[in-house]
């Protein structure tokens, strides 16, 4: 994300006139120089991890074989599994031979020998209930472990006896605070839950915000709760986020940004449903050094066409007024944003991780998600483009300069994150 600069003006400044540059307050340039500093004093230290932080997402396929049974199977990352419960249930052992045999691909002869130390933190933490009542949790089978995305997963298989459930159709209710725990090996973790139970099927996704739901939940309350989902994924994927900002500063005029965030929309639209869905597999090692990447390319993208325009140093009101019509750089700009829309829409199905057969329900919830998503970005849009407008026409020499901070900061972090990401380096 750089800018190089010659003494030489360049010919096309020399024949029209230029508008006389306003001297701007020294107060508000101190202002606005110590608002960069701060937004890049708060970006640049996220490129020393993953763009998502260390996040876990935990699997749930929930059904009822009996009246009065409720089974669950679980997955959960394996070496989160071993340390918290080796931690929480006070079991050196299970941290020592879970170390040792993760080393040698033994991990599911580390869960059996341990299965009840790994049981008892589990079912603290995720709980089934019937009408109000706690159902009783014991494990069925052994503990397999296998890969998810390049990750291992223990697979632990309960079922809960609802006493409370017996002989009726009870809703049911399904908590999970399984991570992070005190020792903040994780900053969060989704619960992803696809349920058959109580005559209802379908999706849930349970986090720290919203740690439960019940089968007695109206349909609205269900997608309300994916519109929440897809609203703080956007919010807290601060790639996703970095991204739409590069669109932004990239942008010189609103039918730009209209036309970028469009283009961006349909395309992750596709992939994400047509991901989330089944009907694409992308492994996570691929999708999201690309999705790296894709910012550091975006973000370039407005530092080349502000060397492409370089004077002395001082831009002229014809570099910073938008031009007419679309030219060939233009259309080449939305078609690098559609096809890094693809990515982008593959790694926002990864984050949903749902796995389920096709449903009505599902698509709606995916829907639903994907609104959550828009909704942000629009907002995000609604606010950061207007103030960069006015910068620009009130202090254009500010606002270049503004443009060419941003936009180097962000390449430089996108960067960072595509190295490590190549790397596998957390």
């Amino acid at each position: 994300m750089r800018v190089s600069h010659t003494n030489q003006r360049p010919r096309r400044a020399l024949q029209r006139p230029r508008r006389p540059f306003v001297r701007e307050p020294r107060t508000t340039v101190a202002l606005i120089i110590a608002a960069i500093a701060t937004a890049i004093g708060i970006l640049l230290p996220a490129a020393a991890a993953q763009a998502h932080g260390f996040s876990s997402t935990v699997y749930a396929d929930i059904t009822a074989p009996t009246d009065g049974t409720v089974r669950t199977h679980l997955e959960l990352e394996y070496d989160l599994l071993v340390v918290s419960a080796a931690e929480k249930q006070h079991d050196q052992a299970l941290f020592d031979d879970g170390t040792r045999l993760f080393e040698t691909g033994e991990e599911a002869t580390a869960m059996n020998a341990h299965a009840a130390t790994v049981t008892a933190y589990v079912t603290e933490r995720f709980t089934v209930a019937a009408e109000g009542s706690a159902c009783r949790p014991r494990q069925v089978g052994d503990i397999p472990v296998h890969q998810r995305d390049g990750v291992p997963y223990a697979q632990l298989t309960l079922e809960f006896t609802c006493a409370a459930a017996s002989g009726g159709h009870a809703a049911h209710e399904i908590a999970s605070a399984l991570f992070p725990d005190a020792e903040d090996y994780v900053k969060d973790t989704k619960t992803i839950v696809t349920y058959d139970l109580d005559g209802r099927s379908g999706s849930a996704a349970l986090d720290a915000q919203h740690p439960s739901f019940s089968t007695g939940q109206s349909a609205g309350e269900r997608f309300g709760e994916f519109f929440l989902l897809g609203a703080e994924h956007l919010l807290s994927g601060i790639d996703h986020i970095l991204f739409l900002l590069a669109l932004i500063i990239g942008s010189r005029r609103l039918r730009d940004v209209v036309l970028a965030a469009t283009t961006f929309t349909v395309a992750h639209s596709v992939t994400f449903l047509l991901a989330a869905l089944g009907v694409v597999t992308v492994p996570a090692a691929i999708v999201e050094p690309i999705i790296a990447l894709s910012i550091a390319v975006v973000a370039a993208w407005y530092l080349w066409g502000v060397w492409k325009r370089r004077s002395s140093g001082i831009p002229t009101v014809a570099d910073l007024a938008p031009s007419r019509g679309m030219d060939k750089a233009d259309w080449l700009r939305l078609a690098v944003v559609f096809l890094f829309g693809l990515v982008h829409g593959l790694g926002f199905a990864s984050a949903l991780g749902i796995d389920e057969a096709w449903s009505w329900t599902l698509l709606w919830s995916l829907l639903v998600f994907n609104v959550g998503i828009e909704a942000v970005q629009l907002g995000i849009i609604a606010v950061v483009f207007p103030l960069l407008i006015v910068l620009r026409r009130r202090a254009p020499r500010t606002g270049l300069w503004v443009g060419i901070a941003v936009a180097a900061a962000v390449t430089v972090i996108a960067l960072v994150w595509f190295v490590q990401r190549v790397l596998g380096i957390e």
